[in-house]
């Protein structure tokens, strides 16, 4: 069971979380279009979420299962996780403003720049809305980039794909760093706190068991645990 067998998850998985994203209210105006191999990445998409539903607890629910390949695992992961936490922020996106947030910021201690190999080539700062834009610009061409996530039989995953996955969500964690401090107050009037909650506990457990981040970036969310959500939230028991 391969990532790549096929070529047309995008067909009925991009149809939930792709589709699902460019209904939502958010100032990018197309979602990712993300091609994976319907057979392998869905039947491992099922398992994942067959394992978030049955009760089982998230901690167990990220273990790599038994005979799976780690790249496949990771991969699916990825997309899923870049498709839902592209959707959070778009539900407080229109609260997220140059005037709001002139600093990509999880509070007055932590900064975040962004970087890349075309306009931004040193740490620049930059306004939250305008570092959100990059970064999903960003991730949705590694997804897209078929030397990184290869959808075709006999195509290798690259050596330093675990790599570019950890850089991946590194950034991710990011969003919900910048949400849960600046804009958490919408996501309660909206409802939608045990939602995040969820996918940002579902995140942390993943990352933490493959070791896809620092544990120095958990640090903003970890001084945050003092009760504007239920304790554990940020920092899962």
């Amino acid at each position: 069971m391969s990532f790549k067998h096929l070529s047309l998850l995008g067909c009925c998985w991009v149809f939930f979380f792709g589709g699902w994203i460019r209904s939502s209210t958010r100032t990018r105006p197309s979602g990712p279009s993300v091609s994976l191999s319907r057979d392998a990445a869905f039947e491992l998409h099922k398992k994942a979420q067959a394992s978030l539903s049955s009760g089982v607890d998230l901690r167990a629910a990220v273990a790599l299962p038994h005979g799976e390949d780690l790249n496949d695992w990771v991969a699916v992961h990825v997309v899923d996780f870049f498709n839902r936490i592209n959707l959070i922020y778009g539900t407080v996106c229109e609260f997220c403003t140059e005037k709001s947030c002139p600093v990509m910021s999880g509070g007055p201690r932590y900064e975040y720049r962004w970087q890349d190999d075309h306009k931004y080539k040193k740490p620049t700062a930059l306004p939250a809305p305008k570092y959100m834009n990059l970064l999903m610009d960003w991730i949705e061409v590694q997804i897209n980039n078929e030397d990184i996530f290869p959808t075709s039989m006999g195509i290798p995953f690259p050596k330093n794909f675990i790599q570019i996955c950890k850089k991946i969500i590194c950034r991710l964690f990011r969003v919900f760093v910048h949400v849960y401090i600046h804009h958490f107050d919408r996501m309660i009037l909206m409802g939608a706190e045990a939602h995040v909650n969820t996918c940002y506990k579902h995140f942390y457990y993943f990352s933490t068991e493959l070791n896809l981040i620092d544990r120095k970036e958990l640090e903003p969310l970890v001084s945050q645990d003092r009760g504007f959500v239920p304790k554990g939230t940020l920092v899962p028991m």
